[in-house]
């Protein structure tokens, strides 16, 4: 492992990789690093010569100042935890991986003054609910790709909608960059692996595995209930949880939204027959003050 902070380094060693012909493959994260970026991470050195993985939490794809200030930052446990990793992985093509922890004015050198457009793809779940926030993530991935010049970038099905939002962005910029979605990691209860799982309480940990719960009888429900009638029935079903199970006072599930989408163009659906290319559930989640997603496929259900 070699860890690069400055942004001049890290295209100079790039392109000495791309000199030689070799491939880059790209994994962006924002730290407190777990299983999933770590699976993220395996795929990348078993497909690629070389591996950059990126650490920085994106100030401008936050819409909420407090959430920034609270993300968790834990970078010399991330580096601990990356070299350990490779150290360890020996199913792997890549002979070098980069760590690249730049200062937000590393990135950002100048005042940032791009903006970016999505139509369809980011007027609905995410995008009402956080503004502005899609065009950070991909001014920032942007700034990844030109600085890291990769052949394959990977990202988790998790941020399902992020990814739909990247591929766009590749087809109005025109980089020839292969997207690679990775499964979502879960934690042996179901939850969805996420850095923001590490600010949850003892009690909101464990009443967390109840979103997947509801997620998955929601799909046994697909085979036999209308799309709006399963959708109503997940947000209420959250939003009661804490009526049915005993609960610390005050601590219960605040369900923002649960859409049934086109798994491509990420459009709601009214009937399951308008999903041709198979239908996808994505939720968020408040619970003890922290914002959770997930997603889940109804394809075998459909079948």
């Amino acid at each position: 492992m070699i860890h690069i902070d400055k942004a001049l380094e890290l295209q100079q060693a790039v392109e000495k990789v791309r000199n030689e012909g070799k491939t880059i493959g790209l994994v962006p994260t924002m730290g407190a690093l777990h299983e999933g970026h770590l699976s993220l991470i395996g795929r990348a050195l078993q497909q690629n010569d070389t591996v950059v993985v990126s650490i920085f939490v994106n100030p401008i794809q936050f819409n909420n100042k407090e959430d920034l200030e609270k993300y968790p930052r834990t970078i010399e446990a991330d580096l601990q935890l990356i070299e350990q990793y490779e150290r360890d992985c020996v199913d792997r093509k890549a002979q070098a991986l980069y760590v690249f922890t730049p200062t937000v004015a590393e990135m950002y050198p100048q005042p940032v003054t791009d903006t970016y457009h999505f139509g369809a793809i980011e007027e609905v779940m995410e995008g009402p609910q956080r503004p502005g926030h899609f065009s950070g993530v991909a001014v920032v991935v942007r700034r990844l790709f030109d600085l890291a010049q990769p052949h394959r970038a990977y990202f988790g099905q998790k941020d399902y909608q992020q990814i739909a939002v990247i591929r766009e962005l590749l087809r109005q910029i025109k980089y020839d960059i292969d997207i690679v979605e990775c499964p979502i990691v879960r934690a042996d209860d179901g939850l969805a692996l996420s850095s923001r799982n590490a600010r949850l309480s003892a009690a909101a940990r464990q009443a967390a595995p109840a979103i997947y719960d509801t997620l998955q009888q929601a799909v046994e429900m697909a085979e036999y209930e209308e799309v709006d009638d399963v959708k109503q029935w997940v947000m209420e079903t959250l939003a009661a949880y804490h009526q049915m199970n005993p609960l610390p006072d005050g601590l219960c599930f605040e369900p923002e939204y649960f859409e049934i989408v086109d798994a491509l163009t990420l459009q709601p659906i009214g009937q399951w027959a308008d999903a041709s290319n198979g239908a996808v559930g994505c939720i968020a989640v408040w619970l003890d003050g922290v914002r959770l997603i997930d997603m889940v496929r109804f394809d075998e259900t459909l079948k």
